[in-house]
């Protein structure tokens, strides 16, 4: 198939030295695929660099009707599917999974932070002497099944926790469990699963192999949870999908880190649940509102760790993109199933 790639905005004009950057590498990675790089009007895919504007992109796919594939450079597009724009026959695909490792990492990092008390410890102009708790064999629960978790499963296997993954379909051997799941190709609708089975477990005995269960078993894990992590897409469905009545099943001891987005978490559950001591932690790379306005009482609380959603960083984020890019031109020509494909019906 024909491979004839526009990116949106265009060039000229522009004063962004890093987005002129990000597009010359495009640029190379549609080459690099066998593509061709040329105007919106002779374009049959389309890279759209434009953050927040859906009404934009659904008048520039109404004057250009061969755009058969549009390509988002981010992993979470929930603008974009709340506003329809993604129910025209054209398939969409964003950078889901792509930035997995670094975000992964990042998580690991916030869990290790919450759990040996390094933000009290940095605050601290002093001696003081702490009480770590280790990682190793804490019980752990990821609410999410994409590229995040399945990294940061990777990642905790040496120190062999108990893994749950809390997934939409929890049947499907993707994301968690490490096998990518059914991509599609341009014309092919998304379609939305249909649950067989209430969860599926790993090998029995083999420390880190994660249990994996749908989102009705929530309830029943939290109270079984030391580390909670959110790695989730941001759908209407998983907006506050914890609040305080997740919060309020949760141990003391346990502490949430979220490097997924900030509308996941219940804000103002949240400072009551550490107030009143119901979680003993939290590490937040996102928060709601974003950014987190100055003098908000997270910001003043010794046991919360915030990164002000610095998980993955421009040079990786650009780099993985081209990659992602590169492979999907290649994909499109060759006919083959594109990577990071959205669904509509499920958003993300």
């Amino acid at each position: 198939m024909e491979a004839r790639i526009a990116i949106a905005p265009s060039a000229p004009g522009s004063t962004d030295g890093e987005l002129d950057r990000l597009r010359l590498g495009i640029e190379e990675a549609v080459s690099r695929g066998g593509g061709a790089n040329v105007p919106l009007a002779d374009a049959t895919g389309l890279v759209w660099l434009v953050p927040g504007e859906p009404e934009l992109l659904g008048a520039t796919l109404d004057a250009h009707p061969r755009i058969g594939w549009v390509q988002f450079p981010w992993a979470g597009v929930e603008r974009f599917t709340s506003s329809g724009v993604l129910d025209r026959p054209v398939v969409f695909s964003c950078a889901k999974g792509a930035f997995a490792g670094q975000v992964a990492e990042h998580a690991l990092m916030l869990m290790l932070a919450c759990l040996r008390d390094l933000s009290r410890q940095a605050r601290t102009p002093g001696w003081r002497p702490g009480d770590p708790r280790s990682l190793h064999g804490r019980r752990v629960t990821i609410l999410g099944g994409g590229g995040i978790a399945t990294e940061l499963v990777r990642l905790l296997r040496p120190f062999e926790c108990r893994i749950r993954v809390i997934r939409r379909h929890p049947e499907k051997t993707g994301g968690a469990d490490g096998t990518p799941g059914t991509p599609q190709t341009p014309g092919t609708p998304g379609t939305r699963g249909t649950p067989k089975t209430p969860g599926t477990r790993g090998a029995p005995g083999t420390p880190g192999t994660p249990e994996t269960l749908p989102p009705s078993a929530l309830p029943a894990v939290l109270p079984e949870t030391d580390l909670l992590v959110l790695a989730l897409a941001l759908t209407p469905e998983t907006r506050h999908v914890v609040g305080a009545a997740q919060l309020a099943l949760l141990p003391p001891h346990a502490a949430v880190v979220n490097v997924a987005r900030g509308a996941h978490i219940d804000t103002g559950a949240l400072v009551e649940a550490l107030r009143a001591g119901t979680i003993s932690a939290a590490g937040l790379d996102v928060t709601d509102p974003e950014p987190l306005p100055d003098g908000h009482p997270l910001w003043a609380d010794p046991r919360v760790l915030i990164t002000s959603h610095s998980a993955d960083s421009a040079e990786y984020v650009a780099r993985m993109l081209c990659e992602r890019v590169e492979r999907n031109v290649g994909n499109l020509r060759a006919g083959r199933p594109l990577e990071g494909v959205i669904d509509p019906a499920v958003g993300y």
